[in-house]
């Protein structure tokens, strides 16, 4: 018999009203979240009057998730950049020096004295004073070879070793480049997406393009530059001993070490030794503080390993100064007066409240391991945004209109049925969307547009059916309840297609392509719900209600 238990019924108009109200914040918050201008203009003085009382309409205690407008459609900056993989490859290599150091020191009686020669970037050049011992010294070196940590370079070396004249020069192997590039870009691309999540921005696009090129998309941001200054600094923070001052910047500074200046003094510049004590690597942790005579300062805390590091430098070097470096700059150069133990500490120098703030913020994202080079920088207005939100209006409009007349046609009052539960499927989707904050694109659009045809394929099947089985000669009631009963095959089959399309469209495809599958994929639910159960439930009450001896579909 026609007939839907009563707890069904409850359920299925339970999910609906919740669709609804997770839809309706759509209608009273866009225009604030799209009219920053107008918010930026009252904070200056200017009027924006009617947005605060949009916003105050919609109680609290009610769901208030937004659809996020992509790029496309709400503006923004769009950024590409190129990762300056090479400029690792120079730290990396000089970063091993202390270890071949004390390793060489260790067998001076055999090698003699060690010196380190100038050299390029990405290698080192040492010179022993035995030279008839440079193989052995050679050889010891290579002891301190590891495996490199990539599938590619499975069973390479990280460094090589060669004797040249008198000279040992250490190189990076080149499957150790290459895993380094990786790492590099990865290591890039993770804290890039925390830089941003880390000022509150919502559904940004970072995503690898080529072999070291990183594209970032995000939208509302007011310019580029705006977003250059939040991703754009190093913000590298390392100790290094101090060797002496300088009173310029081409000072002598010796083999492994090297000059840089002070950040708040001007013409004061010291010499360091080039590798670093603890890197930024190690903080865990960094906060905007006070100092104690109430300046703007940033607290720090150390893991475990920078602890320990950082506790046996100043155990071993009390009264000598030590040199905090951020980004190629002395912050400052303190005299350590005691052991420093537990990890943590305090950076002070002339910042300003928002200084302190931001740095904290970019030393708890990360240091970037590579600079960035920005090869495409553009700021995408909201105008053309407005234009395609028009324009995607205007589609749905006339397909829905379209859709709605031809139902209305085709199967009289059934069709009025199937176009309250169309009604109703649109407004699951934008709550689905806010529901999940998704990013609805311009491509995204194009996937409602075409849900909205695709929404009565459904609703199709079941009348045909209902129409084939009356002219069988089965009453009203049996006609709708094995309509509904034979149609359910092929309308899951149907969908269940097209919803691994969408599946398969949003692993494989990025940025538009993402967006179209979303909506797609959310419209094949919400409309297989509504022809199911809503559209049934509906018919079911009416024919309940009016119990017709005939009908006509």
């Amino acid at each position: 018999m026609l007939q839907i238990d009563t707890w069904k019924r409850v359920l299925i108009w339970l999910v609906v009203v919740a669709g609804i109200m997770l839809a309706l914040p759509n209608g009273f918050y866009t225009r604030v979240e799209t009219h920053n201008d107008a918010v930026k203009a009252l904070e200056a003085g200017g009027s924006a009057a009617g947005l605060s009382e949009q916003a105050d309409m919609w109680p609290t205690y009610l769901p208030s998730g937004l659809v996020n407008l992509g790029l496309d459609l709400r503006g923004g900056a769009h950024l590409l950049a190129e990762v300056k993989v090479a400029d690792v490859y120079a730290a990396r290599i000089k970063g091993s020096w202390p270890e071949i150091r004390d390793l060489l020191r260790e067998e001076r009686a055999r090698v003699g004295t060690v010196r380190l020669q100038k050299s390029a970037d990405d290698e080192l050049r040492i010179k022993i004073s035995k030279p008839e011992q440079l193989q052995v010294a050679a050889s010891l070196i290579r002891g301190l070879a590891r495996p490199v940590t990539s599938l590619s370079g499975a069973g390479a070396r990280d460094i090589e070793v060669s004797v040249e004249g008198d000279v040992i020069i250490v190189q990076l192997s080149e499957a150790e480049k290459l895993a380094t590039d990786e790492r590099t870009v990865r290591q890039s691309l993770e804290i890039i997406r925390r830089r941003i999540d880390e000022v509150g921005t919502r559904e940004p696009t970072i995503q690898r393009q080529g072999v070291d090129r990183i594209l970032i998309q995000v939208p509302g941001l007011g310019s580029a530059a705006e977003l250059k200054s939040i991703i754009g600094t190093t913000a590298q923070l390392t100790f290094h001993s101090v060797v002496s001052r300088a009173n310029s910047a081409d000072a002598p500074a010796g083999a492994g070490n090297y000059v840089l200046p002070s950040l708040d003094e001007d013409g004061v510049f010291y010499v360091l030794e080039e590798a670093a004590v603890v890197s930024g690597e190690d903080l865990v942790d960094a906060q905007p503080d006070f100092d104690q005579n109430g300046r703007p300062a940033v607290s720090f805390r150390f893991n475990t390993t920078g602890a320990r590091r950082f506790g046996d430098y100043t155990a071993e070097n009390i009264g000598s100064p030590f040199a905090i470096v951020l980004d190629s700059e002395v912050i400052s150069a303190p005299v350590i007066q005691s052991h420093i133990a537990g990890g943590s500490g305090i950076i002070t120098g002339n910042f300003s409240l928002e200084e302190s703030t931001n740095l904290a913020v970019l030393l708890r994202a990360g240091a970037l391991p590579a600079g960035l080079e920005f090869l495409e920088e553009r700021t995408i207005g909201p105008e053309l945004g407005a234009d395609s939100i028009e324009a995607g209006k205007l589609a749905c409009i006339v397909a829905f209109v379209g859709v709605l007349v031809f139902m209305v046609l085709s199967y009289g009052t059934f069709g009025v049925f199937a176009n309250f539960a169309l009604v109703i499927n649109v407004i699951l989707i934008f709550g689905l969307l806010s529901m999940l904050g998704a990013t609805l694109t311009l491509p995204g659009i194009a996937g409602i547009v075409l849900t909205i045809g695709m929404a009565v394929d459904a609703n199709v099947l079941v009348f045909e059916r209902i129409r084939e089985e009356l002219k069988s000669a089965k009453g009203p009631a049996r006609a709708i309840d094995l309509g509904y009963e034979k149609a359910l095959s092929a309308i899951v089959d149907a969908n269940i297609t097209t919803f691994i399309t969408a599946v398969i469209l949003y692993a494989v495809g990025s940025g538009p392509v993402r967006g179209f599958a979303i909506t797609l994929g959310l419209g094949i639910l919400t409309s297989v719900f509504t022809a199911i159960f809503v559209t049934r439930l509906i018919v079911v009450i009416w024919f309940e209600r009016r119990k017709p001896k005939t009908i006509e579909v």
